[in-house]
């Protein structure tokens, strides 16, 4: 059998009774790093605090189990010094990315030199998903980001079909599909600007995502795993978390060529833990680093041990900062 180091890690993540662990990512890697004996320790980023130098997290340790309704335990209330106190901060909370969520990455980036942060706080800030991905154009629909209704309709004119989805948004929430009459798009570019300050994207609508959006997993710049997510019946979108369902499924050579392109990056950045959407086989849409999912079902179609190997990664780049 395996001997594996015990850690005592610190997870930044949603309310424990709030989460689904048939397909929660984070409750997956919990399971799986605490078979290998690391003490696993639950707060919310609220619980975040600074103090003369010091970033401290009101925490409770947490024992998790398959069972739901019944998945987990948490012990007394603890305050953790998390430069101190623990070996891995795994920030897990789900979005909106908003200025509550880059505070946490500026206050986590402070415990960097003394405790691994997965993923690394200051490439989550600087790496938002619909952004960073505009490093990768090459590999994308035609895309646009404004808040010019003109722009749009010109786009609109230019592409036939298009999609308009908020900028900082997340599973599938507020994803339109506008056909090439352009109804009601004036009405929708007016609702975006009243309630996201921020500009909002617009991309050529691909007809392939009928035949499913893929989730493409990368641990440390590898690729780990694939799914297929399918939409719903009268859906455009295909996110698990608005009723499309899961598929087994193969990467393409432009997939392939895609990973190959992003993985040496996203490894220099320290974005240990990354979900890629991939439409049609070759349009890459988005880079997830802030809380990624699609472990659970690439381990019940492919039969592997996706928690094991993020938290191998984890124990290679420990492993690397102990020999610095």
């Amino acid at each position: 059998m395996t001997q594996f180091n015990p850690l005592t890690v610190a997870v930044q993540m949603d309310p424990m009774d709030g989460i689904n662990i048939a397909g929660d990512s984070t409750f997956h890697i919990m399971l799986a790093g605490q078979a290998r004996g690391h003490k696993l320790y639950h707060y919310l980023a609220p619980d975040l605090t600074y103090r003369d130098g010091r970033v401290l997290a009101k925490a409770r340790p947490v024992q998790v189990q398959k069972v739901q309704g019944d998945h987990f335990v948490l012990g007394d209330w603890e305050m953790l010094d998390l430069g101190r106190d623990v070996d891995v901060v795994l920030m897990r909370q789900d979005p909106p990315f908003d200025l509550s969520y880059i505070t946490a990455t500026h206050l986590l980036e402070r415990v960097q030199a003394e405790t691994l942060v997965v993923n690394d706080p200051a490439s989550v800030r600087d790496a938002p998903e619909k952004l960073f991905v505009l490093d990768y154009a090459h590999f994308m629909p035609p895309t646009m980001i404004t808040r010019d209704l003109a722009e749009v309709k010109s786009f609109l004119a230019e592409h036939g079909e298009i999609v308009v989805k908020p900028l900082y948004g997340n599973g599938g929430v507020a994803v339109f599909h506008v056909g090439a009459n352009g109804a009601n798009l004036s009405s929708l570019v007016e609702l975006f600007k009243e309630k996201w300050v921020e500009p909002f994207m617009v991309q050529a609508f691909i007809p392939g995502v009928a035949e499913g959006d893929k989730r493409i997993v990368l641990v440390d710049g590898e690729v780990m795993g694939a799914v297929n997510r399918i939409p719903g019946k009268g859906e455009i979108r295909s996110n698990l978390a608005v009723g499309g369902s899961a598929a087994k499924t193969e990467l393409t050579d432009r997939e392939r060529e895609i990973c190959a392109a992003l993985g040496p990056e996203l490894k220099a950045r320290g974005l240990l833990f990354v979900g890629i959407d991939v439409i049609g086989g070759e349009w890459l849409t988005e880079i997830n680093v802030t809380s990624p999912t699609g472990i659970v079902s690439i381990e019940a179609f492919d039969g592997t041990d996706t928690g094991g190997m993020i938290w191998d990664a984890i124990d290679v780049r420990l492993a690397a900062r102990a020999a610095d």
